[in-house]
């Protein structure tokens, strides 16, 4: 059996551990939450699964019995299961404050879950583990936006390029079909992986969506879940995404609501910290793995590689998830968007770091890139970043690091995790 991966958020949680009464450690299921708290277990550490039927009885039946423990520290899993721990946990570390004394994970959003009203506000740090991404299945983390935000591309660029020349478009979407889940990328074949994403959507639609809402509707859930992977990375509009579902529109998005809680579909918002009138306001919506959505579209290698529009799709939602895995372990946080203005300029991800700074992303399938492709970049640099600090980057499926004129890059893709 191979070894575990080395997660990128495990320094964060042993650090958060150190420091916090109580560490909630939210994603998907099977995005691999318990394999990393099991890692941690000692012999100074209580484990208890809220999926074991009899565990679970006794969390609800007697949540202050249940949670009563030493000094050691307890790891509850799928806590969202039985709410009425958190008061409970709160009672208990109200009189022990001492730090790591509880460490929660859930496969949902819990504050965001109807039955939850106990906030633990100020007594719990948080995290999300999200699927895998690359660099942590290849064992690497990149300097990716170290490099952009500190002016320093030129010295990343030469490390980097001598290993973009081994990869290409069609590896980039191998790698995108395949996506993050750790137990699906195991699995040798593509009937055997599509096999676990129906069972792991039958799973969610049977139990999990019971946690969160009440289904009444579950085929129409599942209709919803494939129109929704082929929305990633177009801008939200919920009237055209319920065509045909036969949802009202206040059911329909308590549906798209309940599938953000469980962490499948998010959104990016807009950037506008501007006075410039003719900003868009609209959200984003990309699916959280690309292995998922790929199984929900039934795609597969020589469906996208010729198609520009399915492979640019998949591409921006792998980038997605690739960047949104790196922006989680800044040292300090940093916040993502996209921007979009009624004359159709628009720039698919824009990073902002503490300081303000700015850093814009497009995305391009192809592997080749001109300085057409840098024309909204360098539009935004002089109308929207006058007085910032400012980098715009390229992601594409080429090999070389290339400038396009100040400030203005672009980047193989692999500079995501190299």
């Amino acid at each position: 059996m191979a070894a575990p991966l080395h997660r990128w958020l495990e320094p964060q949680l042993k650090a958060l551990l150190n420091e916090r009464r109580i560490v909630l450690l939210e994603g998907a299921r099977q995005s691999g939450k318990t394999t990393l708290i099991k890692g941690l277990q000692s012999a100074n550490c209580v484990y208890r699964t809220l999926d074991d039927p009899a565990l679970l009885a006794a969390a609800q039946s007697d949540p202050l019995g249940f949670i009563r423990h030493g000094d050691e520290l307890l790891l509850i899993d799928e806590v969202q299961r039985a709410p009425a721990l958190l008061p409970a946990i709160k009672l208990d570390v109200d009189e022990n404050q001492k730090p790591g004394r509880f460490l929660l994970t859930g496969s949902a959003h819990i504050h965001a879950l109807p039955a939850v009203q106990e906030s633990l506000a100020g007594r719990a740090g948080k995290l999300r583990l999200r699927t895998l991404a690359q660099g942590e299945q290849q064992g690497s983390a990149s300097t990716l936006l170290t490099a952009c935000f500190s002016g320093e591309l030129t010295v990343y660029g030469h490390a980097l390029q001598s290993r973009a020349k081994s990869i290409g478009k069609d590896d980039y979407l191998r790698l995108a079909l395949r996506g993050g889940y750790p137990e699906a990328l195991q699995l040798n074949s593509e009937r055997a992986n599509r096999a676990w994403y129906r069972d792991y959507l039958a799973l969610l639609l049977a139990r999990d969506l019971r946690d969160v809402i009440n289904i009444r509707r579950q085929d129409v859930m599942q209709k919803l879940l494939v129109v929704l992977a082929a929305w990633s990375s177009r801008y939200m509009d919920v009237a055209k995404i319920g065509t045909g579902l036969a949802l009202q529109r206040p059911a329909l998005e308590s549906y798209i609501n309940a599938l953000e809680i469980l962490y499948l579909v998010e959104r990016v918002p807009a950037w506008s910290n501007t006075e410039y009138e003719r900003v868009g306001k609209r959200d984003k919506l990309f699916m959280s793995d690309t292995g998922l959505m790929t199984a929900l579209l039934r795609w597969d290698f020589d469906q996208v590689r010729f198609n520009g529009e399915a492979n640019g799709k998949l591409l921006e939602t792998w980038v997605f998830t690739q960047l949104a895995a790196l922006l989680d372990i800044q040292p300090e946080p940093c916040k993502l968007y996209h921007y979009r203005d009624r004359e159709q300029r628009e720039l698919d991800f824009v990073v902002e770091n503490a300081q303000g700074a700015l850093l814009g992303i497009e995305v391009k399938a192809g592997s080749a890139v001109d300085s057409d492709s840098f024309k909204h970049l360098r539009w935004f640099k002089a109308n929207m970043a006058r007085d910032t600090a400012y980098t715009g980057i390229v992601l594409y499926t080429g090999e070389h690091v290339l400038s396009f004129g100040e400030g203005m890059w672009a980047v193989p893709m692999c500079g995501l995790w190299n």
